[in-house]
């Protein structure tokens, strides 16, 4: 009676047929969207390299005197306006809190240091890059989809010296001055509802904002704004630069694709990127 041969390998069952391939299904999503964030962050660090290197150069003042005009001038009524109501607000809430524990003395030292130290920064970036980050990627997305980048490059003319250093030097200017704008804004508008409107000592309140700021929370507002100022423009520039290379539109929707994409990048960013200095300035 013939004998069958040993198989040289065990059976494999259906069901270990079926898992086998499962793993990669689930995880190449994962590693595809890591790649393509890795190769975006890399290019946009590319991009932020080359055009700051070119920002110094005696050409650039008169673009980067017209940027510093259209990013901060022509935004500090909306930012003032924002800090004003947002001083009202935390005035209100804070006195309603602090007279609970009898301690309305202090309204100024936290009006002041929340604003300062984490509203001030946070709210002129988010108020600039609804106004003018939003402009900027629209402007360059359509420089770029009529074909006037390529025509700059034709004339060879950098299009990132002509077009984005201007634009980052602005930024790192205006950020820093219009924070400062909302802060003192912000107190004063703080010093209106607490104060004139609730009746708390203006004299305490004035004393504990004088006696409460220090250098280094004000240092460390400033660090934020210059760190949302190189976050925003990037951001901005970038998706405006390259609206061409999108996939999923093309001609003016892709620029209004693009626009909508740096506007909430831009305020997702600025909110994480809040945490992370907070934590090393603490």
């Amino acid at each position: 009676m013939a004998v069958d041969p040993l198989p040289d390998k065990e059976p494999v069952s259906v069901a270990s047929k079926e898992r086998g391939p499962l793993i990669p299904v689930i995880l190449n999503p994962f590693g595809r969207f890591g790649i393509q964030l890795n190769n975006t962050l890399g290019a946009m660090a590319i991009f932020l390299v080359r055009a700051f290197i070119q920002i110094f150069h005696w050409k650039q003042i008169p673009e980067i005197v017209n940027q510093v005009y259209f990013i901060g001038a022509k935004s500090a009524s909306i930012v003032a306006l924002v800090g004003f109501f947002t001083g009202m607000v935390l005035g209100l809430q804070l006195y309603y809190v602090m007279n609970k524990f009898g301690a309305v003395g202090f309204l100024g030292t936290a009006v002041a240091l929340s604003l300062i130290r984490e509203l001030g920064p946070v709210l002129a970036a988010i108020m600039i890059t609804a106004r003018a980050g939003s402009a900027m990627t629209a402007e360059i997305g359509i420089q770029r989809i009529s074909e006037q980048i390529d025509a700059l490059t034709t004339m060879r003319i950098d299009p990132l010296g002509y077009l984005i250093s201007p634009r980052i030097a602005a930024a790192l200017i205006s950020f820093p001055i219009l924070t400062a704008f909302f802060d003192l804004i912000g107190i004063l508008g703080g010093y209106l509802s607490g104060v004139v409107l609730m009746g708390a000592s203006a004299g305490s309140y004035l004393y504990r904002v004088d006696a409460s700021v220090d250098w280094i929370d004000v240092r460390g507002g400033f660090i934020k704004s210059i760190v949302f100022a190189v976050l925003v423009i990037t951001i901005c520039c970038f998706q405006g630069y390259f609206t061409h290379m999108r996939r999923d539109s093309y001609g003016s929707k892709s620029v209004s694709l693009s626009t909508t994409s740096a506007v909430v990048l831009s305020c997702v960013m600025i909110l994480v990127s809040d945490y992370v200095v907070t934590s090393f300035l603490l």
